[in-house]
């Protein structure tokens, strides 16, 4: 049996993909750990019922100290109630509405989740002075950036949809917060996440599903597209290590443009696999051929992500450890059990 004396976490966006299984890791190394989320109906609820039922089972299990709560991060008068009672020494926000092309039809939903429920994590966490606020950025805040690969110290300032330009705002926001109350902030721009339990808007998970279901998948760009896929495992790893990792003033840090306490790193595996590779991997894994069917690159999106992930390994001595072959294969075992 456990013992809890590692301290506290809050980590919202705990139903989500990363959330879920960096509530585990958490759980495993002794921490008491608060989860919040909205459970919005962004993409299907069961998945995130089922992820939330995972952590309850295994907690149970293991006599975890877990608490969840279902509100929405821009409700600040809960969430005050929340840091009050749980006291978190700890705050990983991956709360966020996801997704490029969603921001297209529903740009309020960005608002309202990304600016405004972000601005009042940033309030908490000043106020409650908590030791270390982790955020998720996204490689999408690179836009139209076509030197590769992408480094932090790259200007940000051609976000291709209103989603990477909310991402931008957090950091923004984040470097401010941090400039003015000292407070230790890291950000992590993260790179296409894929594994068991993902996210059925991403690519592997709609592949995966038409393949099965002998439909034809859309290719945009007519395959000239890549992405710095990164295995959930890598993932969840490196953001633990980072949460863990404290920033201080008299640190080596060598992108030099965050203020003192405030860290931006890319966290990806910085190695950019081609859509069509990617597909025949998954192709082979589920043993169907996909029909394809090519069309023109759809508004908002970006041609390829390549993460150079030099700082980060300096940092917490981060180095991915799944190869595309492999991570493929576990999602496409994964999928195949879930979904069949």
């Amino acid at each position: 049996m456990m013992m809890h004396n590692n301290g506290s976490v809050l980590i919202t966006g705990a139903a989500g993909f990363i959330g879920s299984f960096l509530v585990k890791k958490f759980l495993r190394s002794g921490y008491q750990v608060i989860g919040i989320d909205n459970i919005n109906s962004y993409y299907d609820e069961s998945l995130k019922l089922k992820r939330l039922e995972n952590i309850k089972e295994y907690s149970i299990k293991n006599n975890f100290n877990w608490l969840f709560y279902k509100i929405n991060i821009e409700d600040k008068n809960h969430m005050s109630q929340i840091f009050l009672e749980t006291k978190p020494q700890f705050v990983v926000n991956l709360a966020a509405q996801a997704g490029v092309r969603y921001s297209i039809i529903n740009p309020s939903s960005y608002v309202k989740s990304n600016l405004l429920g972000f601005s009042n994590i940033l309030e908490l966490c000043q106020t409650h002075e908590v030791r270390h606020l982790v955020y998720a950025s996204s490689s999408s805040v690179y836009g139209a950036n076509n030197k590769y690969p992408f480094s932090e110290r790259d200007k940000i300032d051609t976000p291709l949809s209103f989603y990477a330009a909310t991402k931008i705002s957090n950091e923004m926001m984040a470097n401010a917060y941090s400039n003015i109350y000292k407070l230790p902030i890291t950000g992590l721009r993260f790179f296409t996440v894929y594994g068991p339990w993902g996210r059925p808007d991403m690519a592997p998970m709609i592949f995966a599903d038409k393949i099965l279901k002998k439909k034809p998948i859309t290719i945009f760009n007519h395959g000239n597209m890549s992405r710095d896929f990164t295995f959930i495992s890598d993932i969840i790893e490196g953001t633990y290590l980072c949460c863990l990792k404290v920033p201080s003033p008299n640190d080596e840090y060598k992108s030099g443009k965050a203020s003192i306490l405030h860290r931006i790193f890319n966290i990806g595996s910085g190695n950019p696999v081609k859509l069509l590779d990617f597909i025949e991997l998954l192709e082979e894994a589920l043993s169907i051929k996909a029909s394809k069917v090519f069309e023109n690159m759809q508004p908002g999106d970006v041609e390829s992500t390549y993460a150079s992930t030099q700082n980060l390994q300096d940092w917490i001595s981060f180095r991915p450890l799944v190869t595309i072959k492999e991570g493929v294969n576990k999602f496409a075992n994964w999928y195949l059990d879930y979904y069949q």
